[in-house]
């Protein structure tokens, strides 16, 4: 038995009218959905207002803090270099200190071993009397006028701490009559130092230093004196000079100059080193004249231990100065010290202004000192007490 199914019809005349109704609700409902209100566009605007405000005030932040960080550093660095200039200049002054202490400690080590088991005298000064083999009739003049002899010098070393000794090393040859004949005159005047070095014109310089190396290792003085054989000394007054500058610690006491440097090969003082005191014509730093000069117990010793690494130049007198140059060191130029022969040093004398040495600068010593040592003695003597008197 069939059924019939009942369907219900909406009529024809409804669609158009149910489809454009739905069309208006969707398009309405769009509509709110997906158009900003002016509320929401505002609120975005001043949003995105705000966000850049703060990304300028963060931005100005973070420069302004980069500044005083930068700032921050560089005042961090200039206070470390402060720091490390302050460190150097202590490292430097404590070097300083040291290296003195030090070049003490090595002098009056080095003086012990070479005095052995003998200790070294306590004297006020030693004179060192530059001297050759070949002249045996200057020393005689220099014995015969203002250098005491026998019982005298060994008196004077006593009482006054005064050594006097002629310097002389030894020939090439070993045990040459030379030799023999300086040992045969220090037998009778026991008024030799024999030095550890070759006899020379040309190493004046080397002498020196060895002279003075000498010298401190064997007498504990306060002075040390080298003069040549062909000047004349007045040994009071040259002992009551010295002892004005006693308390002075490093002293360089002469006739100070600057000669020119020469460099023709055919002149008597010729420099072959010209080259490194500048230009042709230049003049040599002030140093002393080299007939006599007297140098303090710190730059004995400073000689004494740098004595392998000493440059020697030319002339000797030039030598000694260039050792001291970058040294704390008084340079005393005491006009006394080169006073010229009879009449010079007769009228200083009569104006109460006694010379510590007379010498001629156009012989560089006393022209034939031999035959005129004794008349200048007469005449520029300060008389043979006055050593004895001189207030030490």
């Amino acid at each position: 038995m069939k059924h019939k199914v009942s369907r219900r019809v909406i009529s024809l005349r409804w669609v158009p009218f149910i489809c454009i109704s739905f069309f208006v609700l969707g398009a309405i409902f769009t509509s709110r959905s997906w158009e900003p209100s002016s509320d929401s566009g505002s609120q975005l605007i001043s949003q995105r207002h705000r966000d850049h405000e703060l990304q300028i005030v963060s931005d100005d932040c973070d420069h302004k803090k980069k500044a005083t960080q930068e700032k921050d550093v560089i005042d961090q660095v200039l206070k470390t270099q402060e720091a490390i200039q302050s460190l150097d200049k202590s490292v430097s002054t404590l070097q300083k200190e040291l290296s003195s202490k030090r070049t003490s400690q090595e002098a009056e080590t080095l003086s012990s071993s070479l005095a052995g088991a003998n200790p070294k005298k306590k004297v006020f000064m030693v004179m060192g009397i530059n001297t050759a083999f070949s002249s045996r009739k200057r020393r005689d003049s220099l014995r015969g006028t203002w250098m005491p002899q026998g019982e005298k010098l060994e008196k004077l070393e006593k009482e006054k701490g005064i050594v006097i000794k002629f310097m002389i090393g030894h020939s090439a040859t070993s045990n040459s009559i030379l030799d023999r004949a300086i040992d045969s005159e220090d037998a009778q005047h026991k008024d030799f130092l024999r030095l550890e070095h070759v006899e020379g014109y040309h190493e004046l310089s080397a002498k020196t230093k060895i002279f003075f190396s000498t010298a401190v290792s064997r007498w504990d003085a306060e002075f040390y004196i080298k003069v040549d054989d062909d000047v004349h000394v007045n040994l009071g007054m040259l002992a009551s000079t010295l002892a004005r500058h006693r308390s002075k610690p490093r002293v360089y006491i002469g006739c100070m100059k600057s000669g020119p440097v020469l460099a023709q090969k055919t002149v008597k003082y010729h420099e072959p080193e010209y080259w490194k005191f500048g230009e042709e014509g230049n003049k040599y730093f002030r140093h002393a004249t080299g007939q006599i000069y007297a140098i303090s117990k710190d730059l004995a010793k400073y000689i004494s231990i740098n004595q392998p690494i000493l440059h020697k130049y030319a002339n000797e007198d030039v030598s000694l100065g260039s050792w001291f140059i970058g040294l704390e060191v008084e340079h005393i130029d005491d006009r006394n010290f080169c006073c010229g022969t009879p009449p010079d040093c007769r009228w200083k004398a009569e104006a109460g202004d006694v010379c510590v040495a007379s010498f001629e600068w156009s012989c560089s010593g006393i022209c034939k000192s031999v035959e005129r040592m004794k008349i200048v003695h007469e005449v520029c003597s300060e008389g043979e007490e006055a050593v004895w008197n001189a207030l030490l």
